[in-house]
C-alpha cells in the first residue's frame, strides 16, 4: 500500500499539524505502508507537477494548519493543480484523509473544504481529523490525543485495505455538469507534460519572450502598412495642381486597404488622408496595382475608368477633374 502526505503548513517547529502527521506516518509505516511526504512549502515552485505523484498511490493525507483563515495558499495551489492537471480517472480511486489543526478559529470549516474539494475532484474521502491546539506540548503530553491519532491512522489503513465504498456525493454530480464546457481533452501524458511546462520558470519566460517578439513583429507590420498609407498621401500632396473655382470631394476605396483614401479640394486648398466621408462627390473603387500605376504616372484616372480597372459612382464632371488636379510624373 502506498500513501502520500501533502503538508500545506509553513513548517514551523511548533506546528501541531506537523506533529500529528509525523505520528500518523510512524503508525502507517509500522503497518508496512510505504509513506512519502511532500512539504508544499519546499515545493512551491513545482506544485503544478505534484499531481503526477498521485499515479501509484492508494491514499493520501491532506494536512494543513489554520493560522489565520482557511486552508492556506500552498494547499489551495496543490488542489488547483489537481483540478487543472490531475488524472481524474486515477483520483477517483484514491482515498483522502484530511488533517487540520488550528491555532485559531476555523479547523472544522477547513476540514470540510478539503473533503468537498476532493469530492469535486472525484476522489474518495476518509474520516478526517481536526482540532484546536494552542500548544504542541498539549498533544505530546496527552495520551488520549495520541490514541485518537493512532485510531485515525488505523481507520485510514483499514478503509483503503478493504476498499470501503461510500455513498455518492452531490459534489460529484455538480462537477459533471459544470465541467463539460471547461475541460481540455488531453491525454494523461499531455496533461503531465503541460504541468511540467507550467512549473518550468525558464519555459514560461521563454514563452513570454516569444509573445513579445510576435507582438513586436505585428507592430512592425502595422507600421509598414501605415508607411504605405502615408506614401499614397504624400504622393497625392506632391502632385496636387489647384484648379480655380473647383470644390470637390473624393472617396477612393483601395481593395487591399481597410480605410478609404479621402480627398477634399476647396480651390487652392487640398486635404488628403485615410478615413471616411459621409457624402463624397465621387466614390472610386480600384485595386492596389491600379493605384500604383496611377501614382507612378503610367496610367490616368480616366484611362483606368475606361478600361474597367476602376469603378466609380457620382459626378463624372468632377471625376474627369482628377487628372487635372493630380499630375503624376512617370517613374521608371
Amino acid at each position: 500500500m502506498n500513501i502520500n502526505i501533502y503538508y500545506g503548513g509553513r513548517g514551523i517547529i511548533d506546528d501541531p499539524t506537523s506533529y500529528v502527521i509525523n505520528k500518523m506516518q510512524e503508525i502507517l509505516e509500522e503497518l508496512r505502508v510505504n509513506v512519502t511526504r511532500y512539504n508544499l512549502y519546499e515545493c512551491k515552485n513545482t506544485i503544478t507537477t505534484l499531481p503526477q505523484t498521485l499515479k501509484d498511490v492508494d491514499g493520501i493525507i491532506l494536512a494543513t494548519t489554520v493560522e489565520w483563515y482557511g486552508i492556506g495558499g500552498f494547499m489551495q495551489q496543490f488542489l488547483d493543480a489537481c483540478w487543472l492537471y490531475g488524472d481524474k480517472e486515477k483520483i477517483a480511486k484514491i482515498y483522502m484523509c484530511p488533517v487540520v489543526m488550528s491555532t485559531t478559529y476555523g479547523e472544522q470549516e477547513a476540514k470540510l473544504n478539503l473533503c468537498t474539494a476532493w469530492e469535486i475532484l472525484g476522489g474518495l474521502p476518509c474520516s478526517g481529523l481536526c482540532g484546536y491546539i494552542e500548544n504542541t506540548v498539549v498533544l505530546e503530553m496527552n495520551e488520549e490525543y495520541l490514541r485518537i491519532i493512532e485510531k485515525k491512522a488505523e481507520n485510514m489503513y483499514r478503509t483503503i485495505n478493504q476498499h470501503m465504498a461510500s455513498f455518492p456525493a452531490s459534489n460529484q454530480v455538480v462537477k459533471q455538469k459544470i465541467n463539460i464546457p471547461q475541460t481540455i481533452d488531453l491525454t494523461p501524458q499531455e496533461t503531465e507534460q503541460l504541468s511540467q511546462y507550467v512549473s518550468d520558470d525558464t519555459y514560461v519566460q521563454r514563452q513570454k519572450e516569444d509573445i513579445q517578439e510576435l507582438a513586436s513583429l505585428f507592430r512592425d507590420k502595422m507600421s509598414e502598412d501605415d508607411e504605405g498609407n502615408d506614401e499614397y498621401v504624400s504622393a497625392m500632396k506632391k502632385s496636387f495642381k489647384p484648379q480655380a473655382g473647383l470644390d470637390a470631394s473624393y472617396s477612393i476605396a483601395i481593395e487591399e486597404k481597410k480605410k478609404k483614401l479621402c480627398i477634399t479640394v476647396n480651390g487652392p486648398q487640398m486635404e488628403c488622408g485615410y478615413g471616411a466621408l459621409e457624402q463624397a462627390d465621387v466614390e472610386i473603387q480600384l485595386n492596389r496595382a491600379t493605384m500604383n500605376e496611377i501614382i507612378n504616372g503610367r496610367m490616368t484616372f480616366q484611362r483606368a475608368f475606361m478600361s474597367g480597372a476602376m469603378k466609380t459612382k457620382g459626378d463624372f464632371r468632377i471625376l474627369r477633374a482628377l487628372d487635372q488636379l493630380f499630375i503624376f510624373e512617370e517613374k521608371a
